[in-house]
């Protein structure tokens, strides 16, 4: 287990063409200004996606060009300077050890689809079976023979390998090669299977060795992990609402005991070396972060040659300091939640956030709405959370439910969609006093729902687009439908003579939408992947109304703060704190960016008390005391005017 306080992700991925490798390398000036940053734990590669090393091995191939031991002067270097270092291997990709041993590299099912990717690092890919081996060498060997303190693996992902090894294991074991699902299982377990034995024999060397296998699901290898990190570049395919559903995630899996490292990059593509973000962009990476209970990690690129790029350095530094000023409060910070965003971690999802539209969607809607939530899965109990949140798509397994139906008989309150709470390989909703029963899937496209009854206020008077499926289902006794589910006169589709692209709303029918019994709300159109189609802002207002009802007394309420502000609740020995971030991120030509502190003007925030004794509410960094009054379990305070980032602190 690990804590951290800031953290470095240097990449250092070189041609094995490149001619002058580590000639301008002055490791003494590169820590300095690591040390300068405030930085306490810094990652960097001890053999590149390339496959090159860049320390003396007998195992591996040294960098052709470099003439000396970079790593071995790093090491040193960190060592005397208090750095935490951890050394990277690339665990699945390397182009120079497969040209040398093509008996190390995969066998593709799809042979084309890998031709397409010649100009990337990823065509030159080994077989976790047939590689495992030399991986284990090369990182013992360096194990043994430097002063450091763990590893980063990378890019350990499910592939399709058919080789011969592959193959005929498979066969053993009964598995369909032919199967490409069943043959990226099968990789999953390989790889699985050779981040245990890399644990295994790394900690035979170094016993409290930090190791993090970055591509491999994180619930799947906890145990084998000192710390987790969630590698997350928004301008780099990620986008801005990765993040925020891992962020909540990735604390449930850690726990207390481990940092969860927040990695995104100064530059704006992985292998950029002229890419220099804003500061103001880094801030909103790197302050959700904080707010979130994760360590700061700035990634860069650096020069083969070993430029120092100054600038970078400049930067990283003016972002650091901008966030260390608040770290008597939030440094290690733990996270006030509510709330529970539910959803399953399906077999081998790397990024469970990122692989459905439905939970960046619900992450996106609950910190729009400033809802204080966790997000779980199987993994950790759910019983703190007296709201239950389950969108769209989730089918949960035999265990999930059974948590669930405990939930409900405890009497916590449920927000759900679609088909979740299903359970996988089941045709109908199991759980006990679930509000309806399931009978196929929504048969009406486009489909639209009609506002009615308690939960419409605020909603306009018409007919509204869902912008995604649905379930159809019939209630169950003692539910209420509160609104109906409303067709149009033909389905979106072609006919054989017309394409009946126009398509209005007919009328209600007898279908239902939004069904409530007890504690239970459930929506049959998903709202959550219609939100993440279209963004209306009628779902916010209907899910606003659902939770006035299920959730009256948040932990958090808000005034004046506009929806694109995030707002996070944490407690730090006798303090609680009201994270508040104002920065807006747009569509720029091809790219989404953040540049611009977004001034907030006047407005209020009401913490809920439980009871405790405020004795003085400040603003920091400055501690500046703002005028606060304790009512109906809550302390309000008006928050002045602020630009991009605000923290308010409520001291006992």
């Amino acid at each position: 287990m690990a804590i951290f306080d800031y953290a470095l992700f240097y990449d250092f991925h070189t041609l094995a063409t490149n001619p002058d490798v580590g000639k301008n390398f002055d490791v003494e000036a590169f820590t300095d200004q690591v040390k300068s940053c405030g930085v306490d734990f810094l990652t960097f590669h001890a053999r590149c996606n390339q496959g090159n090393a860049y320390y003396n091995t007998s195992i591996g191939t040294r960098h052709p060009s470099l003439t000396y031991d970079l790593i071995g002067k790093l090491c040193d270097s960190c060592k005397r300077k208090g750095i935490r270092l951890s050394l990277y291997f690339n665990g699945h990709l390397s182009e120079e050890e497969t040209l040398a041993h093509p008996e190390w590299s995969d066998v593709p099912m799809d042979p084309a689809a890998r031709e397409k990717n010649k100009r990337s690092p990823f065509y030159h890919q080994v077989c976790y079976n047939r590689f495992g081996g030399h991986l284990r060498d090369m990182a013992v060997e360096l194990a043994k023979n430097y002063e450091f303190d763990g590893f980063f693996f990378d890019c350990l992902g499910a592939s399709d390998c058919v080789c011969p090894q592959c193959v005929t294991e498979m066969k053993e074991k009964g598995i369909d090669w032919n199967d490409p699902a069943a043959v990226r299982a099968f990789s999953h377990f390989s790889s699985d299977r050779m981040c245990r034995m890399l644990a295994q024999e790394i900690r035979k060397v170094k016993k409290d060795a930090l190791l993090f296998f970055n591509g491999r699901p994180f619930e799947e290898v906890s145990d084998l992990e000192s710390h987790l990190e969630c590698e997350c570049l928004p301008t780099a395919g990620w986008g801005y609402d990765t993040l925020p559903a891992c962020a909540h995630y990735l604390r449930t899996v850690a726990g207390k005991e481990r940092s969860v490292l927040n990695m995104t990059g100064r530059f704006n593509n992985w292998g950029d070396f002229g890419g220099l973000r804003t500061a103001e962009a880094l801030e909103f990476d790197m302050f959700y972060g904080k707010a979130n209970g994760m360590v700061p990690d700035i990634g860069g690129h650096y020069h083969p040659r070993g430029d120092l790029d100054l600038p970078v350095f400049d930067r990283i530094r003016e972002v650091y300091s901008t966030l260390q000023k608040y770290d008597k409060w939030s440094l290690h910070a733990e996270n006030e939640v509510d709330v529970a965003l539910v959803y399953p971690r399906y077999e081998r999802f790397y990024y469970p956030a990122s692989y459905q539209k439905s939970v960046p969607a619900a992450a996106r809607m609950l910190d729009e709405l400033k809802v204080q939530f966790d997000m779980v899965s199987d993994f950790v109990p759910w019983d703190k959370y007296s709201l239950l949140i389950i969108p769209d798509d989730a089918v949960f397994t035999p265990s999930m439910a059974e948590k669930l139906e405990k939930h409900i008989r405890k009497g916590g309150a449920v927000i759900a969609s679609g088909i979740s709470g299903m359970v996988k390989g089941e045709k109908d909703f199991r759980i006990e006093g679930w509000p309806v029963k399931y009978k196929g899937k929504i048969p009406y496209d486009p489909l639209y729902f009609a506002p009615a009854g308690r939960f419409a206020e605020n909603l306009p008077e018409m007919f509204l687009s869902v912008y995604a499926s649905g379930a159809q289902v019939v209630p169950e006794e003692g539910a209420e439908t509160e609104m109906f589910c409303v067709k149009t006169y033909v389905n979106g589709e072609w006919d054989g003579i017309r394409g009946n692209y126009y398509l209005p709303p007919e009328g209600p029918t007898k279908d239902p939408f939004l069904v409530k019994k007890g504690n239970i709300v459930y929506l049959a159109g998903e709202i959550f992947t219609g939100y993440a189609n279209r963004a209306p802002r009628e779902f916010r207002t209907l899910l606003t109304n659902i939770l006035k009802e299920l959730h009256p007394a948040p932990l958090l309420k808000t005034e004046g703060l506009p929806s694109f502000a995030r707002a996070f609740v944490q407690k730090k020995d006798r303090c609680r704190m009201v994270h508040l971030l104002a920065y807006c991120p747009e569509k720029r030509c091809n790219a989404i960016i953040a540049e611009d502190r977004i001034c907030v003007p006047e407005s209020k925030i009401f913490l809920k008390t439980d009871g405790a004794q405020i004795r003085k509410v400040y603003l920091a960094p400055e501690e500046k005391t703002l005028p606060f009054e304790i009512r109906d379990g809550y302390c309000q305070v008006t928050v002045p005017r602020f630009d991009g980032y605000a923290l308010i602190v409520f001291e006992s």
